[in-house]
């Protein structure tokens, strides 16, 4: 970081901020030191807001190499995105992306010749594919397993849906639960 960036990174937000921020930004898990680095704290800063954020179930701690790490919850993460998708969508909205989401898979497996993601990764042992087929492959199941991903997360929000509109409801009309 260039030191003017480094002073306003460090001016505008406290160390247990700037904690905070680093994790979120995690994509493996990561050692106290490195995080503390990133985060311009002390490794005490850092470790001590970690513990927090690991009492309250944001991060895990784990081991690199026999140095403390932590990664974030994946429970956790999991939550957050299917009630972010809950807020942000109606009940319909996500029937609808469920919709979109099926038929961008089913066109994948008509396009291939392959009933599932599984029978298409076989086809990777199993066919004489060259460099540029193998990269196509490649980028098709990235593509194929964020739909996967997206279209699990769908499930769940609209499976869950009912609860938390309800239970947000609740939360912030104080005089139903009091009458």
């Amino acid at each position: 970081m260039a030191d003017s960036t480094q002073r306003s990174w460090t001016d505008s937000m406290s160390g247990r901020e700037r904690v905070r921020h680093v994790v979120e930004l995690l994509d493996e898990p990561t050692p106290v030191q490195e995080i503390a680095d990133r985060a311009a704290v002390s490794r005490a800063t850092a470790d001590d807001e970690l513990q927090r954020l690991e009492s309250d179930d944001w991060v895990i701690e784990t081991t690199i190499d026999g140095t403390k790490a932590y990664d974030l919850n994946p429970v956790r993460m999991l939550f957050d995105e299917v009630t972010d998708l809950i807020e942000e969508h109606s009940r319909e909205e996500l029937e609808s992306q469920l919709t979109k989401l099926k038929a961008e898979q089913e066109e994948l497996a008509a396009e291939y010749n392959v009933g599932s993601l599984t029978e298409f990764r076989e086809q990777l042992a199993t066919d004489e594919l060259s460099a540029e087929e193998l990269r196509e492959h490649r980028n098709v199941i990235a593509t194929w397993e964020a739909i996967n991903t997206e279209l699990g997360l769908v499930k769940h929000a609209l499976q869950l849906y009912g609860d938390v509109v309800e239970l947000s409801s609740s939360r912030t009309d104080s005089r139903s639960t009091f009458a």
